[in-house]
């Protein structure tokens, strides 16, 4: 393996350990939860999810995208990262 390679690797590798350096703005990602398949979409900012609980509450939100957010944790934008109605619901994950 070429020492160009070899370079970038290692700089992947520190980037990696960094994820404060990405900011995720969407996504849509397959999330198998307990009982079925979802999806779970990030556009813009807002949160979607596919699943019977995101869909008939008030709230917004649900474990998928709780989880989602815990997961991206400083990969997100604020507005991302703690909706209006889950701030408490869904801390930003700790690198």
């Amino acid at each position: 393996m070429n020492s160009s390679i070899i370079g970038k690797i290692e700089k992947a590798h520190r980037y990696a350990r960094e994820p404060e350096r990405v900011r995720v703005q969407n996504l849509e990602a397959s999330f198998r939860g307990g009982h079925d398949d979802y999806t779970v979409r990030l556009t813009d900012g807002r949160w979607a999810c596919s699943c019977h609980t995101f869909a008939s509450h008030a709230v917004g939100t649900c474990s998928h995208v709780m989880a989602m957010q815990q997961l991206l944790g400083v990969m997100l934008s604020d507005d991302a990262r703690y909706d209006r109605d889950t701030e408490l619901a869904a801390p930003a994950a700790t690198a």
